[in-house]
C-alpha cells in the first residue's frame, strides 16, 4: 500500500516535472482576422460586492480592442447588491455595457450568476473575467483567431494570469510564483499534450454553443472552473493555451488569503467526489493517461496538500536526520528508494515550474523568494484540511474574497486614478 501511494504522488510529481521541459509556445501565432471576419464575442463578468473595482473594470474592459458592434459586455450582479449597483449608477456605461441583475435564489454562486447570463450571450464566442481582471486589450482578438484556427474539438482557451501586486506582502509574492508555475509552465504544457486541464475561472475563452450543450456551470460547486474542465475533457473537447495575460490581484493577508484557499480545494473535493461516483466509467471515458492526469491534477492536489507536511517531516527525520539503513533486497530497498525519490522530485515539482515562470517573465527580482515556497505551501496544507471539514460542515459555502485592497501595481493598472 505504501508502494502505490508513493508511485501515485510520483505520477503527480512526473506531470509537473514534465512540463519544465514543454516549450510554452507550440507554434508561431495566427494571423489576426479582418474586422469584418470577427465573431461577436459575449464578455460575462459576476460582481458582487464589488463597489471598490467598479472604477478599475470597467475602464479595463473599455479598453478592449474589439469591433464595438461584435462586443457584447455583461455585468452580472445580484438582486440585493445596493453598493455595487451604485457604484456602477455613477459611471457612465458605453452602449455596448449591459447590466443584468440575478434573481434571489439558491446558491449564492459564481456560477449560478454565470448561468443566469449564458442564455443572454449574443456572442459565438464567450470569455469570463473576475472583478479585479485587467486584461491585455488585444486578448479577444488574439482568442479569435486562435479559435478560428483550432479545430472544433478546442472548445476553450485558457489564458495566462498574471499578479500585479507581489511587493505588497510575502505571502502575495509566494502567490504570484504559484502563478508564474500553473499558468507560465504546467498550464501550457497540458495544453500541448491535450490533457484535462482544470481551469482558471477568469481569462477562460469558450465556444459559445459547447458551453450552452453541457449546461453551463454547476451552480453548486465552489470551485466550478475545475469541474468544467474535467467535463470538457469527460466530453470529448480539448483546452488550448492562450498567451495573453490578465493582471490580477493576490490576497496580501493570510486570512483572506486562506478564505480563498480553502474555497477552492473544496471545490477540487466537490469535482473529485462528483466524478469519482463511477471512477471505472470516467477512466474508460478520458483513456488511461488523461484519466491519470485527471486524478492527479484534482483529488492528487487535495490529497497531496493534506500529506505534504507529514511527508516533508518524515522525509527531513529519515533522511536528513538519521542514517538510512541498506536492506539486504531489491524489493526491501524498494520503498525507501521510492520515498528518496519523491523528497527530490516533490521539491523540485514545487520550485522549478515557478522559477522558470519567473525567468520566462523576466522577474529576477522575484527568482530569488522561491525557496521560500516549501514553507508557503505548509498553510497549502492547512487550507486543504480546512476545505475537507468545511466540505462536511458547510459544503456550498461561497468564502467571498475581497478585492481592492493592493497597495502597489507593478503595471500601474491596479490603480488606474492613480495613473
Amino acid at each position: 500500500m505504501t508502494v502505490l501511494l508513493q508511485l501515485f504522488l510520483l505520477a503527480m510529481t512526473g506531470f509537473r516535472i514534465a512540463a519544465l521541459f514543454t516549450p510554452a509556445e507550440e507554434t508561431a501565432p495566427p494571423p489576426p482576422l479582418p474586422d469584418h471576419a470577427l465573431p461577436t464575442y459575449t464578455v460575462l463578468v459576476a460582481l458582487y460586492r464589488e463597489a471598490a473595482v467598479i472604477d478599475r473594470i470597467v475602464p479595463a474592459l473599455a479598453r478592449l480592442d474589439y469591433p464595438a458592434a461584435r462586443l457584447d459586455l455583461k455585468l452580472v450582479i445580484e438582486a440585493d447588491d445596493a453598493q455595487t449597483a451604485a457604484a456602477l449608477a455613477r459611471i457612465p456605461l458605453p452602449p455596448r455595457f449591459e447590466l443584468i441583475t440575478v434573481p434571489p435564489g439558491l446558491p449564492r454562486t459564481k456560477p449560478r450568476a454565470l448561468n443566469v447570463a449564458l442564455p443572454l450571450a449574443r456572442g459565438s464566442l464567450l470569455v469570463v473575467y473576475d472583478a479585479e481582471d485587467v486584461p491585455e486589450p488585444g486578448q479577444l482578438r488574439q482568442a479569435a483567431a486562435l479559435f478560428a484556427g483550432s479545430p472544433a474539438t478546442t472548445a476553450a482557451l485558457q489564458g495566462r494570469l498574471l499578479v500585479d501586486n507581489p511587493e505588497d506582502s510575502w505571502l502575495a509574492r509566494c502567490f504570484t510564483l504559484e502563478y508564474a508555475g500553473l499558468f507560465g509552465v504546467l498550464n501550457p504544457a497540458l495544453a500541448r499534450w491535450r490533457m484535462p486541464m482544470p481551469l482558471g475561472g477568469t481569462s477562460t475563452h469558450f465556444r459559445t454553443q459547447v458551453l450552452r450543450d453541457l449546461h453551463g456551470w454547476d451552480a453548486w460547486n465552489v470551485t466550478e472552473d475545475a469541474d468544467l474542465g474535467i467535463r470538457l475533457a469527460l466530453a470529448g473537447y480539448a483546452v488550448g493555451d492562450l498567451p495573453s495575460h490578465t493582471l490580477e490581484e493576490a490576497p496580501i493577508r493570510w486570512r483572506p488569503w486562506l478564505r480563498q484557499r480553502v474555497r477552492w480545494i473544496k471545490g477540487f473535493l466537490q469535482t473529485s467526489l462528483t466524478h469519482g461516483r463511477a471512477p471505472v466509467e470516467t477512466f474508460r471515458r478520458l483513456g488511461f493517461l488523461q484519466g491519470l492526469c485527471a486524478l492527479t491534477l484534482v483529488p492528487g492536489t487535495a490529497l497531496s496538500a493534506m500529506l505534504y507536511p507529514i511527508c516533508l517531516c518524515l522525509a527531513v527525520r529519515d533522511f536528513l536526520l538519521r542514517e538510512i539503513p541498506a536492506a539486504p533486497s531489491f524489493w526491501q530497498n524498494l520503498p525507501t528508494g521510492l520515498a528518496l525519490t519523491l523528497f527530490g522530485a516533490g521539491l523540485v515539482a514545487l520550485t522549478l515550474p515557478a522559477a522558470l515562470g519567473c525567468a520566462r517573465r523576466g522577474w529576477r527580482d522575484l527568482a530569488w523568494f522561491v525557496p521560500a515556497l516549501p514553507i508557503y505551501f505548509f498553510l497549502v496544507s492547512l487550507a486543504a484540511w480546512l476545505a475537507l471539514f468545511e466540505l462536511v460542515r458547510a459544503p456550498n459555502r461561497w468564502n467571498k474574497t475581497e478585492h481592492g485592497l493592493a497597495r502597489s501595481s507593478r503595471s500601474g493598472l491596479l490603480h488606474p486614478r492613480r495613473r
